[in-house]
């Protein structure tokens, strides 16, 4: 909901009509009320980020607008490399270069791209005339012939504002489709394509919707076409695109882009508390997020809910002022004094809050225990996951997994030297890698650093938590995992065996650890559905069967199987020895031979390991020391105890708990020193937002970032309680709970609390769900200060769930508030 303030009847009218047309700001791009026009400032296209973006009534409507050599480009599809980027105030102008090809992609081996023999380098120019933005492509050189009908401008349109919206272009009016349908055609590369929705000079979008009213004409170049960019891609957007014309240079393409504002339009102010609620010992702050243009102040309401539906006002001021941060201004309202139990909202002026608890027993239910209860089983790779009705998915890769050929680059990043690294040649089957681990994000593979640190998260659960909790049924032998069907046997033991029989049997297969385990076609690496049926389960052995004749991947009897990477990697061999010496101290007395195996496998990676910086040992250390109290770990840590002190940040959570093992003033003395100089750094990053934590936003959402920091901060309160409060952590845990920036104020972690984020991206995103208890990266950043958070299930970089840290973290966090708030 949107307040309207009529300001023609409070202003003189040629100022309201000044206020009206697009202007250069101080950030570097257009504005004006309720509209703004980015150029060249964003640069992540393969998340439709990028180019030249629109913003109308604080909604990103439009983005990606540039160069592209297709219709309907995908991820893996070639995009230019950004060059100068030039903010001209005097002529209201902002240039940015850019060119064909991007060497540099290939160079990182990440999403490595197939660039086609083209070399090409322009200029995208705007500019504002009154209420609508001029665009221009000037080419340096003419499109290639073989290149024209190839190369155009385009610009896409964010599906979720256009679904049910009309458009009218060329004599064409229509309706935006929720899905893609035919007709369509192969091009002459064989490349499918839906046929354009409409050719013409002019397109309107949304004319019946004040808020989406957004005109477009070509006045230079082609005409325009509006493609359905889902045709091959189920994350693809809406796509207005012109060709570039041949022989054409300067104003080769030419548009005149009108979004239409809502006159009088401004943002309604954004309550901002959290969506499960609060102990009544935890800080409590209300944050109410304003329109920069917005001065009016009116009373917070904290109003308690009684039985009979009235509501009793506890609070009812105007807010605190606090200032301003990215775009927004904010004002807050503490409340850490209201400690009596029961139901509240916020209300300020027409804004309501859902409504939230405070409580003492607030952490102690349906809040960490979907995490354990649903994410973890649902990302369990080699098991068939049910919950009672429902299948999550069948047993998996069962035929995991053959060796990867060697000197590959692989598209999701991993690489294989000229070695196998092993005694296995490229392409064969290796036993033991087909039990155990959890399927990574919202993808399919295993990452060993994820597997790592989900163990390393689960044994700090239940050695500092004692998590004896039993909801789950999980079978090794017959690879079935039953929800809600307790089995007698605590939850997180059974995961933390899950993932050591992964690390672990790898480590006894290879001789060493994985990399990762993953599919080795991009056919699979999309597939979105029941993982089981990704591969047929069934060994692929190049000894049997030549893999050139055999049925193509898709088909019973293909090599479909996955393909294990290896590397010499010290720092991701010590991340998981730290893992695997807590996981030995778990699992004692629940699976002693495992526990015996992971510490005999720690120890190795300890002693294999040859990082060129010691602070990388440091975590191993401290693990294996408060597993084996064996001296030389002692003396290590003592020994690098002013690196420890340098990087205190970075490690001082995990090297705590060995202060009273390592009985040696010199040592506690430079880690207690070393803290409290760290606690002054955090207190002053904590003050440069309206949230309490340090909080520096980019196109990736920063919530598992929090999420750490928070956890990290517990730690640092556990072993320096005098020296560190426990106030970060459960701003942290608040802050992704509800408490952050922007209009959507979703629990970052689904299916928890009043409001979640229940359109995410895991590996069901497909039909629009959500797993429970995954903890999403959540609120991204449209640069250069527009923080957002969309409903939809295709942005990996707002709503993807990962294992690891990112959901160790959260549980950890919760789990901690209670005990601290509970002591």
């Amino acid at each position: 909901m949107h307040r309207y303030v009529l300001f023609l009847l409070l202003t003189p009218l040629s100022f309201a009509n000044a206020a009206e047309t697009f202007k250069l700001n101080e950030q570097g791009y257009f504005e004006r009320p309720g509209i703004n026009v980015m150029v060249g400032q964003d640069y992540y296209p393969e998340g439709h980020q990028g180019g030249l973006s629109i913003i109308m009534h604080d909604e990103r409507v439009a983005s990606n607008g540039d160069v592209r050599l297709e219709p309907a480009p995908g991820q893996w599809s070639p995009i230019p490399k950004p060059g100068n980027r030039q903010v001209d105030q005097a002529k209201q102008e902002i240039r940015a270069q850019l060119a064909y090809p991007d060497p540099d992609r290939d160079r990182k081996g990440f999403n490595p791209i197939i660039y086609p023999d083209l070399k090409m380098s322009y200029t995208v120019r705007a500019r504002p005339e009154g209420e609508s933005i001029r665009v221009s492509i000037d080419m340096d050189q003419p499109v290639p012939a073989q290149w024209i009908g190839k190369v155009g401008f385009n610009l896409e349109l964010f599906p979720g504002s256009m679904f049910g919206r009309s458009f009218q272009l060329g004599g064409t009016d229509g309706v935006f489709p929720r899905q893609p349908t035919g007709p369509g055609e192969n091009d002459k590369e064989g490349t499918y394509e839906l046929i354009p929705l409409a050719r013409g000079k002019r397109l309107d979008i949304a004319p019946e919707s004040e808020l989406h009213h957004l005109t477009i004409e070509s006045v230079r170049g082609g005409e325009i076409e509006l493609h359905d960019g889902r045709g091959n891609h189920n994350n693809g957007w809406f796509v207005v695109r012109s060709l570039v014309p041949a022989g054409a240079t300067a104003n080769a393409i030419e548009w005149l882009i009108t979004p239409h504002a809502l006159e009088g339009w401004m943002r309604s102010p954004v309550v901002q508390v959290s969506q499960v609620g609060y102990h009544p010992e935890q800080p409590k702050q209300v944050v109410i997020e304003f329109d920069p243009r917005d001065t009016k102040r009116e009373n917070v309401r904290l109003q308690r809910i009684v039985a009979n539906g009235d509501v009793e006002t506890i609070i009812d001021r105007k807010p605190d002022e606090w200032g301003r941060f990215l775009r927004y201004q904010y004002a807050r309202v503490d409340f850490s004094d209201v400690k009596t139990p029961g139901s509240y909202i916020v209300r300020y002026g027409d804004q309501k809050s859902h409504v939230f608890r405070i409580n003492s027993n607030v952490f102690q239910r349906h809040v960490w225990q979907p995490t354990l209860e649903y994410f973890l089983p649902a990302q369990m790779c080699h098991m068939r996951i049910n919950e009672k009705y429902r299948l999550w998915h069948g047993a998996c890769h069962l035929d995991d997994a053959r060796m990867s050929p060697v000197s590959h680059n692989h598209f999701d990043g991993y690489l294989q030297g000229d070695s196998t690294l092993t005694k296995h040649k490229p392409g064969e089957p290796i036993e033991g890698l087909n039990r155990g681990g959890w399927h990574d994000a919202g993808d399919w593979d295993l990452r060993v650093e994820s597997q790592a640190d989900t163990i390393h998260g689960l044994a700090l659960a239940w050695e500092l938590f004692e998590v004896d909790y039993d909801n789950t049924s999980i079978d090794q032998k017959t690879l079935v995992t039953e929800i809600r069907q307790p089995d007698g046997k605590p939850d997180v033991l059974q995961q933390i065996e899950h993932g050591v029989l992964s690390v672990v049997g790898g480590y006894r297969s290879l001789g060493r650890l994985y990399r990762g385990i993953i599919e080795p076609t991009l056919r699979q690496y999309v597939f979105l559905g029941d993982g089981a049926e990704m591969t047929d389960n069934v060994v692929f052995d190049p000894k049997k069967t030549d893999e050139k004749t055999a049925p193509p991947v898709g088909l019973p009897g293909s090599p479909d199987d996955r393909w294990v990477f290896t590397e010499d990697n010290p720092r991701r061999e010590l991340q998981t020895a730290a893992a695997l010496a807590a996981a030995s101290r778990a699992l004692r007395g629940y699976n002693d031979e495992l526990s015996r195996e992971c510490l005999s496998v720690a120890s190795a990676l300890w002693d294999r390991a040859t990082p060129k910086e010691p602070l990388l040992r440091v975590g191993a250390a401290a693990e294996l020391l408060i597993t084996t109290n064996d001296p030389k770990y002692a003396k290590f840590l003592r020994e690098n105890s002013a690196l420890i002190a340098k990087n205190i940040d970075r490690v001082g959570w995990i090297v705590g708990r060995t202060l009273p093992l390592i009985k040696d003033d010199a040592y506690s003395n430079t880690l207690r020193d070393a803290v409290r100089d760290y606690r002054t750094k955090v207190d002053e990053l904590a003050k440069e937002t309206p949230y309490g934590v340090p909080y520096k936003p980019d196109v990736w959402g920063a919530g598992w970032l929090i999420q750490q920091f928070g956890t990290n901060q517990w730690m640092l309160h556990l072993s320096f309680p005098d020296l560190f409060p426990r106030t970060y952590a459960l701003q942290a845990l608040s802050f992704i709970l509800g408490v952050h920036p922007g209009s959507n104020t979703a629990s970052f972690v689904s299916g928890v609390g009043a409001n979640s984020l229940t359109t995410a991206y895991g590996f069901n995103r497909a039909d629009w769900s959500y797993i429970p208890g995954g903890s999403a990266s959540g609120t991204a950043l449209i640069r250069p200060d527009f923080p957002e958070l969309k409903h939809w299930p295709f942005f990996w970089q707002q709503t993807e769930y990962v294992l690891g840290r990112g959901t160790m973290d959260y549980l950890l966090l919760v789990l901690a508030a209670d005990r601290v708030l509970n002591k």
